[in-house]
């Protein structure tokens, strides 16, 4: 890899590097420790949180302060002063990791583009959440792409992508870190052919694309009567965050419980879907065509923890079933 991007005039290509949470922050890392050269930064502002309401700040602004970058912290994406600063960094290039949708004043500043990395297969998982829904419908492969940003959301032409497979252990926070590598060594390779003027593009040809919407409550909760690997990958595909969840009703109790890993036993039986078997070193679900083997999991106020470290002190009743 280069240790500078550099145009076809043989002069550094300047960057502005826009981004919030650890996938983004890493590919800042991987830009900064191979010389890229940043000229600023863009991240969300400093949210309070916790108990002390104590400000926190993002990922990317952590290593951006780390390595003295310029930070722009911007509420409005259209605010004239806003607009102002970001033009007098006279960058070549944007690029974007996991931040928000810009407006068309930000995108079209740059003289060569603005580009985005998406972790799917473009035109495969637009939206909010493609490393989750790609293990949720138990894809075997998924990648990372680079495109230039346009007015929709994750339609612009696509530049360069990589492709990894997606083991039957991988889950959501395991996937994710395979793509921020990959995703990282994408950027660079991208900001190399920019600057070097032999970066190509390809138009999007979506026919029924598969979606990647947001993840919320309710399209995160278990439904039993799917078949049995349907759920494990949404348990996976939802692990560790936002995680699964499901109701247990026990008696005139209806306690919440968070998924976080599971097996898969087909086979037939005559038990009723939600059933719960318990023995002393496992916890089974009834399901249509099998059981889950439920390996960890959450229950209000407590910790995550091993399925097997829970048995002895779980109070549920032999009345308790999942809804």
């Amino acid at each position: 890899m280069q240790s500078t991007t550099t145009t076809e005039q043989g002069t550094k290509l300047k960057v502005v590097f826009m981004g919030t949470p650890d996938f983004a922050a890493h590919i800042l890392e991987h830009l900064i420790e191979n010389h890229y050269d940043i000229a600023a930064v863009v991240t969300v502002a400093d949210k309070p949180a916790g108990r002390g309401k104590k400000l926190r700040y993002s990922a990317v602004k952590e290593v951006a302060m780390k390595a003295n970058l310029p930070l722009l912290q911007p509420t409005n994406l259209k605010e004239a002063s806003f607009l102002n600063e970001l033009n007098s960094y006279n960058a070549d290039v944007f690029v974007v990791v996991a931040f928000r949708m810009l407006p068309k004043e930000v995108w079209t500043m740059p003289k060569k583009g603005c580009f985005n990395l998406h972790a799917s297969l473009l035109p495969d998982y637009r939206g909010a959440a493609p490393i989750n829904w790609a293990i949720i419908n138990n894809e075997k492969t998924t990648g990372v792409t680079t495109f230039f940003i346009d007015e929709k959301i994750d339609t612009g032409a696509i530049i360069d992508q990589r492709e990894i497979p997606i083991d039957e252990n991988d889950n959501a926070g395991s996937l994710h870190d395979k793509l921020m590598i990959l995703g990282a060594e994408l950027v660079a390779e991208t900001l190399d052919q920019i600057g070097l003027g032999s970066a190509s593009t390809k138009a999007q040809q979506a026919t029924n694309p598969k979606e990647a919407p947001k993840l919320f409550k309710n399209n995160c909760q278990i439904d039993w009567n799917q078949p049995t690997l349907s759920i494990h990958n949404k348990i996976r595909g939802l692990s560790p965050y936002p995680s699964a969840w499901t109701f247990v009703k026990d008696q005139d109790q209806l306690i919440t419980v968070k998924l976080y890993e599971s097996c898969v036993h087909v086979e037939e039986h005559t038990f009723e879907v939600g059933t719960l078997i318990r023995t002393k070193k496992e916890l089974k679900v009834a399901t249509a065509d099998g059981f889950i083997e439920l390996i960890s999991i959450q229950l209000p106020a407590k910790k995550r923890m091993a399925v097997r470290d829970l048995l002895n002190g779980l109070n549920w009743t032999s009345e308790a079933h999942m809804l």
